[in-house]
């Protein structure tokens, strides 16, 4: 069931320098929600700037939906305080609103009540928000509304020298490539272990389901709560920011090249369901285009290879042009029990596991067996915490209890622990190998196991507003730790200016900027 990787970690241990600077980074999505806990109607705060030019505060797909984004770091705990310092300044701007906790949002009564994120009057503000409209109008907004933290991972050059033998970055852009799509092909077949830990939302507010044809067969509560027994991230089911629609566009992820050809396959191929929303609406456009994807972040998916893009390029051409840089973890919850959504042992997990992953042989994986690691993970997704839950690699392998899968996984991790903790000189990495085993034997101390007991009882809202209260006393009284209000204050300052210019230089008409934009 598990890769046999014990050369690759007999080399990896001979070889401890080669994890030295391995490079990270958060983006983390909450809700602003007013004290009875629903959505914030308000503008983005303008003492936060620009949300479309601040480098550390913005907003994702609507107006009340933060998204905090950190500078790469190379250290775990210098990253979550860079982190926590965003949301202690952002507690203290937001007057009586707080930061709704949970992934799955508070009570929104009417979708109208959800105002698509504002950029200002610039050609690029203009195609994010029409680009949001084109969500709203094809999947709906409320599912739009669905926070997650996002982790950002890239291994150091090092590691490609020494286990590629290539010399350089751009020489050897093709192998490091090779290597963090094979790292994807593995998180495929194993990334379920991370809603199975991690997962933190296994229940919802009836207010989100109302009038929806939902297949889902939930139980329900007094309390307003509708949850599966056994379910992890009901975030990252059909009911949540996935989107089955997606499944047949045969991405795969066995090369580079296929990859982007399929992607922009889907951003150039029109989709016949989409073609009525051309048809400007009171004067007003409601999407980009109709194509089966409107642009290449539409596309859906649990990881992705990313490349920091320079000013007017495609992600994808970004990738042709340069290689992958660093990958996209885009499948933890929002974690309840942390006032700043994830916390250090996630992160160190996730170290480990990518690690892991980049190690282990991956077999390329065909769009039959794409689609079988998503079956396992909607196992996971629904019912992981279930007594005696099995787990398959790949179409026809045999299945196995997925705890001993997941314990023969941990004893590998284990090794990649005392890698990393022998070159800190502690045991940090050890530490959360050995808390996060006893969730096999014990699926109820995992995070969905946690947070449904506690939901039970009180309801989503109750609970969620609980815990916005309290991390909000809590990250107000906190001093900064890393930022300064200067710093802060600076950055708002420069993303207004920033705004200002870029709305100033458009000279063509938005109707020729949006066509050009879709040449591409």
């Amino acid at each position: 069931m598990i890769p046999d990787v014990s050369k690759a970690l007999s080399w990896l241990e001979a070889h401890p320098q080669v994890l030295k600077g391995i490079q990270r980074g958060i983006e983390r999505e909450t809700l602003r929600v007013t004290t009875d806990g629903q959505l914030a109607t308000t503008p983005h705060p303008k003492s936060l700037g620009s949300a479309l030019t601040n480098r550390w505060i913005t907003t994702d797909f609507a107006e009340a939906l933060l998204e905090f984004i950190t500078p790469v770091d190379d250290d775990v705990d210098h990253l979550l305080d860079f982190l926590r310092d965003i949301h202690r300044h952002v507690s203290r701007e937001l007057g009586s609103e707080r930061m709704w906790p949970l992934s799955m949002p508070c009570f929104i009564n009417s979708e109208d009540k959800i105002e698509l994120a504002q950029y200002g009057t610039s050609h690029i503000g203009r195609f994010k928000t029409l680009y949001r409209e084109g969500l709203k109008n094809r999947y709906g907004a409320l599912m739009q509304t669905i926070s997650g933290v996002h982790y950002n991972f890239s291994l150091p050059l090092e590691f490609w020298q020494a286990r590629e033998g290539i010399t350089d970055a751009e020489s050897g852009k093709e192998k490091i490539s090779d290597g963090y799509f094979r790292l994807i092909r593995n998180y495929y077949r194993f990334g379920w272990v991370i809603p199975y830990l991690f997962g933190a939302s296994p229940a919802i507010c009836s207010s989100f389901i109302k009038g929806r044809d939902v297949k889902i067969p939930f139980e329900k509560l007094k309390t307003g709560v509708c949850y599966l027994p056994y379910a992890t991230s009901l975030r990252l089911s059909d009911l949540g920011y996935t989107n089955s629609s997606q499944s047949n566009l045969g991405i795969t992820f066995n090369h580079l090249e296929t990859y982007v050809e399929g992607l922009k396959k889907a951003i150039s191929t029109q989709a016949e369901q989409f073609k009525p929303l051309d048809q400007k609406k009171n004067g007003h456009y409601q999407q980009l285009n109709s194509n089966i994807l409107q642009i290449e972040n539409e596309f859906y998916a649990p990881i992705r290879p990313k490349r920091v893009a320079r000013d007017g390029e495609s992600p994808s051409d970004a990738l042709l042009r340069g290689g992958v840089e660093y990958i996209e973890v885009r499948s933890l919850d929002i974690n309840p029990f942390s006032p700043i959504g994830i916390d250090a042992n996630q992160a160190r997990f996730l170290d480990l596991f990518l690690i892991w992953c980049a190690l282990a042989d991956a077999p390329e994986m065909s769009s039959d067996e794409l689609q079988c690691t998503r079956y396992n993970w909607n196992r996971v997704i629904l019912e992981g915490r279930k007594p005696g839950q099995t787990i398959g690699i790949g179409c026809d392998a045999a299945r196995q209890p997925l705890d001993v899968v997941g314990k023969s996984l941990f004893a590998d991790l284990l090794r990649v622990a005392e890698v990393l903790d022998g070159a800190n000189n502690n045991s940090q990495y050890q530490n959360v190998c050995n808390k996060l085993i006893s969730s096999f034997d014990d699926p109820e101390l995992t995070f969905s196991g946690r947070m449904l007991q506690a939901v039970k009882d009180v309801g989503i809202g109750r609970f969620g507003l609980a815990l916005a209260e309290q991390y909000r006393h809590m990250l107000q009284s906190e001093p900064l730790k890393v930022l300064t209000e200067e710093a802060l204050e600076a950055e708002r300052i420069a993303s207004i200016l920033r705004q200002e210019k870029m709305e100033k230089q458009d000279t063509q008409s938005f109707d020729e900027y949006l066509a050009e934009q879709n040449r591409r």
